[in-house]
């Protein structure tokens, strides 16, 4: 009976750090929908602007990477 419970709260555990993962997905659209968005509206100040959107969709995809590590830790290394 132990064993069960611990398995179930290894994969409710790694469930949860799951749903970062697609939260970060959506942050990645967020970041690149609102870059398309001022783009069209000020297509002159894009090319400057290409440098701010690299780093927001690399910190964005950063923690769907931390969040999927910590997925995997919860369930094989714990």
């Amino acid at each position: 009976m132990e064993g069960d419970i611990a398995n179930m709260g290894q994969f409710l555990g790694a469930g949860l750090a799951g749903v970062g993962t697609g939260l970060a997905a959506l942050g990645v659209g967020n970041v690149a929908g609102n870059y398309l968005a001022g783009a069209l509206r000020n297509p002159s100040a894009a090319a400057s602007q290409t440098a701010t959107l690299f780093i927001g969709l690399a910190f964005a995809e950063a923690l769907g990477i931390f969040s999927f590590l910590i997925a995997l830790l919860l369930m094989f290394a714990v």
